[in-house]
């Protein structure tokens, strides 16, 4: 289920594509930043190798560098694992001038591209309009993220190639007022939000707006049965005092009873006494109705708490003079 949803927001924020070149730039650095590497190709010529298990994170980077920096690409697929099709590769064939101009756009600094990148942060020139901080978020979830359903446990995360990347996307979460922690797990820095309203509002921020609304609907629908089982369990306790209540007044009337005591009582407790060892199970309330004339709640709780009191006056009394 946590895998489905996932894909399900991933397939919907694949096919957003930022209309400005300045957010399309923040996108592209983001999953280059994850899933790209540079490498030496024939013929002197530098290529960008792009490695991952979702197609649609493929198209869509490049889509990205075809829009904004105009370099064509050539789709690979690699032979070794085209049976099982797990891993796809994607490679874009540069001249020195072209790479320069993706440095420059990237805002990559140094000769060498692979060193630029190598630790997955993005530039902080591109991270400036919110509008980019929104464009890196979706293409870093896109890449790295997970969620769970919301029918579960509220968790979402991103799995960072470094300490470096996990910090950066952290601050970014965070100036977005969402309370995002790290972890190291393994090999990865785990970026994670474990509160429902940070997750939905970074749904939104990334535009997700219809899983966004399917995880609000689960947690209208968690937030009902919560209320509810509340509800039921506040009413099963006072069931359960209820009865515990009643039945000690029913054992204190009899044990009055077994004394003889009964008869000598005054006539309201007498007949409150009488009532309640006929109608055990009803409630204070409906007890009050049966009596002539009715009586209230509080007169027949205080009626009965006097039997109760007089029981355990004359226990006493037992037990002293035994």
């Amino acid at each position: 289920m946590a895998g489905s949803f996932a894909q399900e927001v991933k397939a919907e924020i694949a096919a957003v594509i930022p209309p400005a070149r300045h957010c399309r730039l923040a996108s592209a650095a983001a999953i280059l930043s994850c899933i790209g590497s540079f490498r030496e190709g024939e013929g002197g010529k530098k290529e960008l190798f792009i490695s991952t298990e979702n197609r649609p994170v493929l198209r869509k980077c490049f889509t990205l560098l075809q829009k904004t920096v105009n370099i064509k690409p050539v789709l690979l697929m690699d032979s070794t694992q085209a049976v099982r099709a797990s891993r796809i590769y994607g490679k874009l064939e540069m001249t020195q001038t072209q790479l320069e101009a993706l440095m420059r756009a990237l805002q990559m600094t140094g000769d060498d591209p692979a060193s630029a990148a190598a630790n997955g942060t993005v530039a902080a020139g591109l991270l400036e309009k919110v509008c980019c901080r929104r464009s890196y978020l979706r293409e870093m979830f896109l890449c790295t993220g997970s969620v769970n359903h919301p029918r579960g446990d509220y968790h979402l995360e991103f799995s960072c190639t470094g300490t470096e990347q996990a910090m950066q996307l952290r601050e970014v979460l965070r100036g977005f007022s969402l309370d995002a922690k790290v972890v190291e797990r393994r090999k990865a820095s785990v970026v994670y939000l474990k509160d429902s309203a940070d997750i939905v509002d970074l749904l939104n921020l990334i535009g997700a707006q219809v899983s966004m609304m399917e995880m609000e609907n689960q947690r209208i629908l968690k937030g009902l049965r919560s209320s509810v089982n509340r509800r039921v369990n506040c009413e099963t306790a006072n069931i359960g005092k209820a009865v515990s209540a009643a039945r000690r007044q029913v054992e204190d009337i009899r044990y009055l009873e077994k004394q003889g005591l009964l008869g000598d009582l005054p006539g309201p407790l007498r007949e409150m006494a009488e009532l309640r060892l006929r109608n055990p199970d009803v409630s204070l309330r409906e007890l009050g109705e049966l009596a002539d004339p009715p009586v209230g709640k509080s007169g027949v709780n205080h009626r009965l708490r006097k039997l109760s009191e007089i029981a355990g006056r004359r226990r006493q009394l037992t037990d002293e003079e035994s």
